[in-house]
């Protein structure tokens, strides 16, 4: 197909990237900490770690894991961290030893963690303290063998380390009780593996770097497997985009999206580590009076985020007042940016927004608008280096543009499939390649595309996918619902919500008894915001709901 789009690459942009430039994300990352090694890499209340120290921390954990711990390569190891200094640390640390990242979101119930753990076959997970009670919950029904656990002051200065981990756990109370039997402590993790040798692993680049888990349309987690040559891949196609505005070694980001989702692992914990640039890590980006007071410290050049997160910012008191001077990029993505919160964020920080579109699958940048660009447009941008899209209908037919079907990515940054589940990496490839996104879209004769509509009957959530299948199990489990259905409605804050449909046989069954039950299931995103009762469903003849009437 004609790539339409290139007579829109900003001057200095390439064409295409070499995904094979280096041997694995390893050596990447190895390289790199050795150039930019005194220089600022990672900021996180009040604490700053160089290059050379997330070298030697890694370096020292990777040997403990080996050493200690005896995993072998290709092992799955688990995440389950906010913004902490540790999780760079713990990320870095794993792929060195040859073994594969399982990002894990603290905010898990016992039974989604369960499911995740057990899918991937993972023995060991680092989680921070505030969540190890969740880990406890699940350890006689899990593969779990090693337990690390951590204190958000860990890798923090002294005093304010331990002062840190006093105030959380005696004052605000907000380390629930645990017990683990053979919990290992990271600081002595650290501290032992300092003193061990690390082996050197060798990987190629086709190797798993990350099983990056994704939902599915019948609610069922699937494991994207995303290898070191996809994440490099991306990397690069980062790097040549913003090749032109971005200086090495100079550049300061502000990291209020968490790690463990590919938006932000990618472009701002990798991408800027290619970079040398400073990651200033939020780790509670909900208390936006504290993320505006953590970017008013720093004359930051790079932000990203997700429209959610945006329009908060926007509403804080004090975010007019930050030093915008130092701004060169502004990143929207994880979910559509609304044009009103662009509109805004123009106007106060001076800066456009700019939109880009990716998927967990595609590792997860397949789209950018373009560096140079003047205000928001509408559209999700251009094919980025190397990656051509398409428009397929339904029998897979190429349409004319200007005309709306399925968003198709081909490109070295497309995930290899979904770990051991062959009949659904089957179903996203089309039998010439493509990966199916389930999104519908369009693109004009400048090669830019728009985002319409979701083919599936997903939910985003200030960026995460709600798959509605998922939350009426746990409705349908509640004595007193009859059936039960799920759809998004728009909500200015996160920009969707669940909103559930019951038919109840219990008369005097009340909403806040719903979401109280879908509290002890479901992680906080995914509980309905809004409940409405019906006396049926509507369905079709063959008894599946029509979510779309009910929309």
């Amino acid at each position: 197909m004609e790539k339409i789009w290139l007579k829109n690459y900003p001057n200095g942009v390439a064409i295409d990237i070499n995904p094979d430039t280096y041997q694995s994300l390893t050596e990447m990352l190895e390289e790199n900490c050795q150039l930019f090694a005194d220089l600022p890499a990672f900021y996180n209340l009040g604490t700053t770690l160089t290059y050379r120290q997330i070298d030697l921390y890694s370096r020292a954990f990777a040997a403990y894991l080996q050493q200690e711990l005896k995993l072998k390569k290709g092992d799955r190891v688990a995440i389950m961290l906010p913004n902490v200094l540790q999780y760079p640390i713990v990320m870095f640390g794993i792929l060195r030893a040859g073994l594969i990242v399982v990002n894990v979101n603290p905010l898990y119930t016992p039974s989604e963690l369960k499911f995740q753990l057990n899918d991937s076959g993972t023995e060991t997970i680092i989680v921070l303290s505030n969540f190890a009670h969740t880990v406890q919950a699940v350890l006689k029904e899990t593969t779990l063998k090693n337990v690390i656990v951590t204190e958000i002051g860990d890798m923090l200065f002294y005093p304010k380390a331990l002062l840190i981990n006093f105030v959380l756990k005696y004052i605000k109370k907000k380390i629930p009780k645990w017990s683990i039997p053979n919990a290992l402590a990271f600081k002595k993790v650290l501290a032992l593996g300092k003193n061990l040798n690390f082996q050197h692993v060798v990987i190629t680049n086709n190797e798993i770097a990350f099983l990056q888990y994704t939902g599915g349309t019948t609610g069922v987690a699937k494991g994207a497997i995303l290898t070191h040559r996809n994440i490099i891949a991306n990397i690069l196609q980062a790097e040549a985009w913003f090749k032109p505005l971005f200086d090495p070694g100079k550049e300061i980001i502000i990291t209020a999206l968490p790690l463990y989702h590919i938006f932000s692992l990618t472009a701002n914990c990798l991408f800027i580590m290619k970079t040398g640039g400073l990651n200033i890590l939020i780790t509670n980006a909900r208390d936006i009076d504290q993320v505006v007071s953590e970017m008013s410290k720093f004359k930051f050049t790079v932000i990203t985020g997700v429209n959610t997160l945006f329009n908060a910012m926007l509403k804080n008191p004090n975010f007019s007042k930050v030093d915008f001077s130092a701004l060169k990029l502004s990143l929207g993505g994880g979910m559509a940016v609304v044009r009103v919160v662009a509109e805004r964020w123009h106007v106060v920080t001076g800066h456009p927004l700019l939109e880009a579109y990716g998927l967990t699958e595609t590792s997860p940048c397949a789209a950018i608008n373009p560096i140079d660009l003047k205000e928001y447009n509408g559209y999700i941008g251009l094919p980025v280096s190397s990656t051509i899209m398409t428009i397929l209908d339904d029998s897979g037919n190429e349409l004319p543009l200007g005309e709306s079907g399925e968003i198709c990515i081909k490109g070295p940054q497309v995930m290899r499939g979904y770990w051991q589940n062959p009949l659904e990496t089957q179903k996203v490839f089309t039998k010439d390649g493509w990966l199916l996104t389930g999104d519908i879209g369009v693109m004009n004769e400048d090669g830019y595309v728009r985002l319409l509509e979701r083919k599936k009957d997903m939910i985003l959530v200030s960026g995460f996918n709600v798959y509605p299948n998922e939350i009426e199990a746990v409705l349908m489990s509640m004595p007193g619902v009859q059936e039960a259905a799920v759809v998004g409605v728009p909500d200015e804050s996160s920009g969707e919500v669940p909103k559930a449909f019951i038919v109840k046989n219990k008369m005097d069954l009340i909403p806040e008894e719903i979401i109280a039950y879908c509290r002890t299931k479901l992680t906080g995103y995914k509980i309905p915001k809004q409940i409405a009762f019906c006396d049926e469903l509507p369905k079709t003849n063959v008894g599946k709901v029509l979510r779309r009437a009910l929309k």
